[in-house]
């Protein structure tokens, strides 16, 4: 199964993991995988500024938030016949067959899933799935990631990192596939 980890301590707050994720899916029409996304509104990779201390002394750490290609998907419980997972366990929301169902937005407790208005279709981050499928090992942000903060392969490969790492959000019982290092 593949997964994800990310080393706060290693992510220098470039942006290049959500750059690189808008230049490959906005006016990029990837079916089944993946509609296109639109210029504005949505990051798939997305990255916060989490300012900490106080002048003098502040520090600035940047959180990436993605979908977490959970086991137990809340949104392919929401949606069984628009949402599926992969042999490889992403997720993925079927363009064709999500048109029209804004539910799928709430139904994920991680909020990584956002809603088309112009194509009326709920989306998010695919993990490079079509990428994947022409025989890519990376995804375009770990590809555009020049510090190694952004690491994705097999959970097996990367069981050494994982065992060190935490899991993020409001939602354990989901079994995300998205792993931090380094969260203070």
């Amino acid at each position: 199964m593949k997964a994800f980890v990310i080393d706060i301590d290693k992510c220098n707050g470039c942006y290049n993991c959500q750059v690189a994720c808008k230049d490959e899916h906005c006016d990029n029409d990837w079916h089944p995988i993946a509609a296109p996304q639109p210029d504005t509104g949505q990051f798939w990779m997305k990255v916060t500024d989490v300012v900490q201390g106080t002048v003098p002394k502040v520090r600035v750490r940047y959180m990436l938030d993605i979908c977490r290609h959970c086991e137990s998907a809340p949104c392919a419980a929401a949606a069984r016949d628009a949402v599926y997972t992969r042999p490889d366990g992403l997720v993925i929301i079927d363009p064709g067959k999500a048109k029209g169902n804004k539910g799928l937005v709430d139904a994920c407790p991680y909020g990584a899933i956002y809603w088309n208005e112009e194509l009326q279709l709920a989306q998010k981050c695919t993990g490079c799935a079509h990428l994947l499928d022409q025989g890519w090992t990376e995804t375009r942000c770990t590809d555009a990631c020049p510090t190694g903060a952004i690491k994705f392969g097999e959970e097996e490969d990367l069981k050494d990192l994982i065992a060190k790492a935490e899991k993020v959000g409001p939602d354990e019982e989901t079994k995300p596939r998205v792993y931090y290092l380094n969260l203070h």
